[in-house]
């Protein structure tokens, strides 16, 4: 008890470190590290069919470049994690920055669709960095309700991205090539580190960080993975962003190919279904922080509106048209942007010694299960949105059942071990 109120005194909302000021630069900072996934990813897709042409590539060999930075992105989660357990948030984040503002403009001078799968797996693995720490650095200062709220401010800046990124990605080429593309990324980035040197101290003091080698790393990820109920949470995450991976991967070509949209009204689509996303984020993060709706209950409510809006996709491409895809398009990402914060703040209430590595726990399996989701889109070539459709459903529905099963599991047995 005398330990949990000593971490509540260093933990809640208030920091010693900083005024209010202070702490709104430091949630900008942590939220555009954790946008480092969309702005790799989102930002460049309007430029593959340029990308396949200069580099004289194929269509499938080009998407092997998305594939590599979601690789990256997932392993990269699951080394940073703990490591930052050990060696502390701030010098794993520093490092995360400077090497993607490297590799970012290696991208830009990739002479072949190799070397530039090659970097974009580099750039993967430290973009990875900051989005696996931020939400440790979250864990550390805040429990509860505050981390909830916590969670959806730092949710609510790196939504932004993807609402700007294949907007900016489509303006980018009508002023310059592919290349510049990543040459912004280069300089945001760079923005990026220079926010995280001035706006965020480190977090986790030498006293509270774990000692030890890869046993002990072990060990974390054996506690976490015994208890179902980080398990509920990291199947719920990371099915539920396989269909959000799905949307992203598949949308570009059953809309703009199958369906006829122009860049711009597919950049449209994209902002809209992002504003979607960032709005149920936020209306989750404060219906759990004014604790409203509990959060074990928000995740299979938001799972459940994902579900509605996969099937309306389905439906979409089993006749409804464009207008039954776009509008289930809409209700998926609203609907994961309901579970996520939910489950994000579930996943990592129980284990604050292990905040990084059930971090990266989360996050790694967000892009393992995405980066399998996206090429089963490809599976119609183009042609329909059968399996865009088929396989947002799925994903949403293994989402959903799962969290359930384990979260009975995990609850019928606390009760068992109470009496």
């Amino acid at each position: 008890m005398a330990e949990r109120s000593r971490r509540r005194a260093v933990t809640g909302p208030q920091r010693p470190e900083g005024s209010r000021r202070g702490g709104l630069a430091r949630t900008a900072v942590l939220g555009a590290l954790t946008a480092a996934a969309p702005l790799s990813i989102d930002t460049y897709l309007p430029a593959l069919p340029a990308i396949t042409v200069e580099l004289e590539s194929s269509a499938s060999l080009v998407a092997l470049t998305l594939t590599a930075c979601v690789v990256g992105l997932a392993v990269g989660q699951l080394v940073a994690g703990p490591l930052s357990d050990v060696l502390g948030r701030r010098r794993p984040m520093i490092v995360g920055a400077v090497g993607f503002v490297v590799l970012s403009a290696a991208c830009a001078a990739a002479p072949d669709v190799g070397t530039l799968v090659a970097l974009r797996l580099g750039q993967g693995l430290f973009g990875a960095v900051g989005i696996v720490v931020a939400r440790a650095v979250v864990r550390d200062l805040y429990e509860g309700a505050a981390a909830a709220r916590a969670f959806a401010a730092l949710m609510l800046v790196s939504g932004v991205a993807p609402i700007v990124a294949p907007v900016l990605g489509g303006q980018l080429l009508e002023l310059t090539s592919w290349r510049g593309v990543f040459v912004v990324l280069a300089a945001l980035g760079a923005l990026v580190l220079v926010g995280v040197l001035l706006a965020v101290p480190e977090t986790l003091p030498p006293e509270r960080r774990r000692s030890g080698g890869w046993r002990t790393t072990r060990h974390a990820f054996g506690v976490l993975l015994a208890d179902a109920k980080v398990l509920a949470c990291v199947a719920a995450a990371g099915f539920g962003f396989a269909a959000m991976f799905a949307y992203i991967s598949g949308s570009t070509f059953v809309l703009q190919g199958l369906y006829g949209l122009s860049p711009q009204e597919f950049s449209g689509v994209f902002a809209i279904n992002s504003v979607g996303i960032v709005s149920a984020v936020q209306l989750s993060g404060r219906l759990v922080g004014a604790e409203r709706v509990r959060p074990e209950r928000m995740v299979p409510l938001g799972l459940a509106i994902a579900v509605v809006g996969s099937a309306t996709v389905l439906g979409g491409a089993l006749g409804l048209g464009v207008w039954g895809v776009v509008v289930g398009l809409f209700v998926t990402v609203c609907g994961v942007g309901t579970a996520l914060p939910a489950a994000t703040t579930l996943s990592l209430a129980d284990h604050p010694e292990h905040a990084g590595s059930a971090s990266a726990l989360l996050g790694t399996a967000q892009f393992i299960v995405g980066g399998f989701a996206a090429p089963l889109v490809g599976l119609g070539g183009g042609r329909t949105a059968l399996p865009m459709g088929l396989t947002m459903t799925g994903a949403t529905l293994v989402a959903l059942l799962t969290f359930t099963a384990l979260w009975r599991r995990a609850t019928r047995a606390a009760g068992a071990g109470d009496n």
